[in-house]
């Protein structure tokens, strides 16, 4: 084999470790986009774990308010079978608000050591999730540039690579996030 042989071949040896090299980058981001939205799975099925004895603590102390202990336990089961983005914890949300509501409107309830401590743990929860979710985005921005940026644009479809989508607010939070809160005292 001549020189333009060896030529040949190293430059074929230098771009097949290039193009692994690419593959083996977008392999481990897209991992860790799969690892976030186990992470934000996680989380809500914690959540969905905590409605059961928030609403058995108010049964306790507001058993009458029987609608929207239902509405919460028809929207856990909504939300626990469905998408983890779907309309079906927009439900959960507004059903768990109208559930911790109640708090206010009973005294002892509001006293409860047990429903003091459930509502932390859901507030401890809601606090976690925020976070998955700050993480699967920046885990995604991350793929998405790795994946458009030269050379692997050039190799990631061919590979398989999609664009990976960010985790945005659902219909129940738009409009909600840019208001500024009422304060009264």
């Amino acid at each position: 084999m001549g020189i333009i042989g060896w030529v040949f071949l190293g430059v074929a040896l230098i771009v097949a470790f290039a193009v692994i090299g690419i593959y083996n980058r977008l392999v481990g981001l897209r991992q860790n986009v799969r690892q976030g939205k186990a992470d934000i799975d996680a989380q809500l099925r914690q959540r969905h774990d905590l409605i059961p004895n928030l609403v058995e603590t108010v049964k306790g102390y507001a058993g009458h308010e029987s609608s929207t202990l239902e509405a919460v336990i028809v929207a856990r089961n909504a939300a626990q079978n469905g998408e983890p983005d779907s309309g079906s914890e927009k439900g959960l949300r507004v059903a768990l608000d109208n559930l911790l509501a109640l708090g206010e409107a009973y005294p002892d309830l509001k006293a409860s050591t047990n429903f003091q401590e459930l509502q932390r743990e859901l507030a401890d929860v809601e606090d976690k999730l925020s976070a998955a979710r700050r993480a699967l985005n920046a885990a995604v921005a991350q793929f998405n540039t790795a994946r458009e940026a030269f050379p692997a644009v050039m190799f990631a479809g061919a590979f398989g690579f999609q664009q990976a989508d960010f985790n945005t607010l659902d219909d129940s939070e738009r409009g909600t996030v840019d208001q500024v809160p009422q304060v009264g005292f």
